[in-house]
């Protein structure tokens, strides 16, 4: 599956360049031309990378980049005017991973986007690697057996459940739109829509949470989604 790249930037000559660039070198680009635009779109889609322009209108690129690492954990590349060094401190410190300066060259941009993929798989291949059960509470999600149990006890989830719980202790603190979510409900299922998704985390913290009214390990992310809150 391609990644995908939400691409926040108001100058409407450089951004269909961008984005044209970038399609034609494989990854999914959506583009927002401003920032409140930009987080809807961050929302909707839940990205795998932002390139965020800093200057834009109304919301500004480095409240947006405050929103994004509040909301999850894509890669980010911000983009900067030559010169505004205290705003590329100011994004580095926001979590940004990297900067470019304008105008910068296409081929560059390809290649620090690469470069921050492939960190992001490297750490989750090494986590998966290493990490054939993940233990939670008194519960042990065994990734081998395809099993969960508590205190030795097993507890019977359906294979979405399972593909569910396995995605969102995969990456503990990001959070995951319905729409990634729904990918590991339509292995399993003919008929797969937003409100399954919903129905699943319902059953999973019924079987998972002391109070499935006050979760601990799957917390809701309200417009967003749902993200893991405890390794």
């Amino acid at each position: 599956m391609s990644p995908t790249i939400l691409l926040v930037e108001d100058d409407k000559k450089l951004a269909p360049l961008v984005q044209r660039f970038l399609e034609d070198h494989h990854f999914k680009v959506i583009w927002a031309a401003d920032g409140e635009a930009g987080w809807q779109e961050y929302q909707r889609h839940s990205p795998d990378l932002v390139i965020l322009d800093l200057m834009l209108p109304g919301k500004d690129g480095l409240s947006l980049c405050r929103e994004i690492r509040a909301a999850g954990n894509p890669g980010v590349i911000i983009l900067t005017a030559k010169g505004d060094e205290m705003d590329r401190i100011l994004g580095l410190e926001l979590g940004a991973d990297d900067y470019l300066t304008k105008p910068f060259s296409l081929p560059e941009l390809q290649a620090r986007i690469r470069a921050i993929l492939r960190r992001s798989q490297r750490i989750e291949s090494q986590e998966e690697d290493h990490n054939l059960s993940r233990i939670f509470g008194e519960f042990t999600l065994d990734l081998e057996a395809r099993a969960l149990s508590r205190a030795g006890e097993s507890i019977e989830l359906t294979r979405s459940e399972f593909d569910i719980l396995e995605r969102l202790t995969r990456r503990p603190g990001k959070v995951f739109g319905r729409n990634e979510l729904l990918e590991s409900v339509r292995g399993g299922e003919t008929e797969a829509f937003d409100r399954a998704v919903d129905q699943h985390i319902s059953n999973l913290r019924s079987k998972i949470e002391a109070d499935a009214r006050q979760p601990v390990f799957i917390q809701t992310v309200w417009g967003v989604g749902y993200r893991w809150g405890s390794a």
